[in-house]
């Protein structure tokens, strides 16, 4: 804080007056250096939450998803018709088949064709977890196309 009297060139015998002024210079200078402190801190925290969000979806099933509309399944292939109903039970082709006879009727499939297409209708109100494991048995055989029905529209 400076203190310095004023001239009294007009005010002779006056009281003397003190000037004070406050010197911002180094204020000013300590909020450039926080606002430089909290841009990197800020940029660094997003790219870190980024990379975060990044590692979370790379992590997980790795799927190959077609681009643009649904693809129509290869009608001169043969295919295999797994319908699953709401009630839980399993249809190959139209015919009512016990679960446990599933693996056979897929090695059979494999053993006639191994590029067999296995298309799986599901009622909307079947269980996901029960489709996966249509899948999954599928797939452990060797069939390895394999596409589900919906409805069109």
């Amino acid at each position: 804080m400076a203190i310095a009297k004023l001239p009294d060139a007009d005010l002779e015998g006056a009281e003397e007056s003190i000037f004070s002024e406050i010197n911002v210079t180094p204020l000013t200078d300590i909020f450039l250096v926080l606002l430089l402190i909290f841009m990197v801190g800020s940029t660094l925290a997003v790219k870190k939450a980024k990379d975060d969000i990044k590692s979370e979806k790379s992590q997980g099933l790795k799927v190959n998803l077609p681009s643009g509309a649904a693809q129509e399944i290869d009608p001169g292939r043969k295919s295999i018709i797994v319908g699953i109903q709401k009630n839980g039970q399993i249809l190959i082709n139209g015919v009512a088949v016990v679960e446990n006879d599933l693996d056979r009727y897929f090695q059979k499939a494999f053993d006639t064709d191994k590029e067999t297409q296995v298309v799986i209708k599901a009622d909307a109100g079947v269980n996901h977890g029960r489709v996966v494991g249509v899948m999954e048995r599928a797939k452990q055989i060797g069939l390895t196309r394999l596409a589900i029905a919906t409805k069109g529209g």
